[in-house]
């Protein structure tokens, strides 16, 4: 049996199917952003569910054929009780009718231990999985540190120890984007916006215990909006997100001496990488652009993982 996993995701904002090769550690993602209307900073529910269960088939039929050994998908948002969001059943169904008629093992799992798969692989750092250390889950909807150890099922066990209180950074991040007519998500085009600027300092949000508020900083954002050029004010918000990731890891890294591990769409920012790189060097990795943000690698990684235990 060759030793293929597919993998399924229907995250709140893209469409992903991917095929990972355990023995030769490559992989094949095929995914696409959900259609958002123009000037709206996100989507209902129904409406991302009804664009996942139109497009899933197209993602699935775009990856190369062969046999499969086993098929993850993720379930939901968090492995923690009560985490629920119904786009993540349309993937769910298709991965469960798949695994039954080609009678393979089915693994489900969250959407942010995909992501942390994801980083992990993509950094070169697998082994990270069977241990223990810190992770950002860094995204539009999430903003938390997380330490993370393997559970005793196999799976990233993770416990949130910081991270925002209120508003997630690529919250902040889009309705930044949105003041300045960017596409939504807007992540990629703020960062690339802020890298034409000037160095800005950014404010220094206040961090206790690792946890921090971003929802004052978006007044902050929007009088530099009125004042400052566009790309001063990209470069200003992304500087005052990675002030506070930055100041948070510090606080946990006195507690627990262990790798960071960065994960999430908003970790793709070059602005936010290179302050992490100079102020951690070594001890923090990445995952590459491509797979910084939601895609269904991570969730294939997982099941070959569970499959081969």
């Amino acid at each position: 049996m060759p030793e293929r996993f597919l993998g399924i995701d229907t995250s709140n904002y893209r469409t992903s199917a991917a095929i990972y090769n355990a023995e030769t550690g490559e992989w094949v993602n095929r995914g696409g952003l959900l259609t958002v209307p123009e000037g709206a900073i996100g989507l209902r529910q129904s409406d991302a569910l009804f664009q996942h269960t139109v497009r899933l088939h197209e993602k699935i039929e775009a990856l190369p054929q062969g046999e499969v050994r086993a098929i993850g998908v993720s379930t939901r948002p968090r492995a923690v009780e009560g985490s629920y969001m119904p786009c993540f059943l349309a993937g769910e169904s298709v991965a469960r009718s798949a695994a039954h008629l080609l009678s393979v093992p089915l693994f489900t799992v969250s959407h942010q231990q995909g992501h942390i798969a994801a980083a992990a692989l993509s950094a070169g750092k697998l082994d990270l999985l069977d241990g223990e250390f810190l992770a950002w889950h860094l995204s539009g909807g999430t903003s938390e540190l997380l330490h993370v150890k393997c559970g005793a099922d196999g799976l990233p066990d993770c416990t949130c120890i910081g991270g925002t209180t209120d508003l997630a950074a690529g919250q902040l991040l889009d309705r930044a984007g949105n003041l300045l007519g960017l596409p939504f998500p807007s992540g990629g085009a703020l960062d690339a916006l802020a890298l034409t600027a000037e160095p800005e300092k950014g404010f220094r949000p206040k961090v206790n215990e690792c946890k921090f508020s971003l929802s004052g900083m978006q007044n902050q954002v929007e009088n530099k909006f009125k004042t400052a050029e566009p790309k001063q004010m990209a470069r200003f918000a992304l500087e005052t997100v990675a002030n506070a990731v930055i100041k948070a890891t510090e606080q946990a890294r006195e507690q627990y001496h262990c790798p960071i591990l960065c994960a999430g769409g908003v970790m793709a920012s070059q602005i936010i990488r290179a302050r992490m790189n100079k102020r951690f060097g070594g001890e923090v990795s990445f995952a590459e652009p491509t797979l910084s943000g939601d895609n269904a690698v991570g969730v294939a990684v997982l099941a070959a993982k569970l499959c081969n235990r």
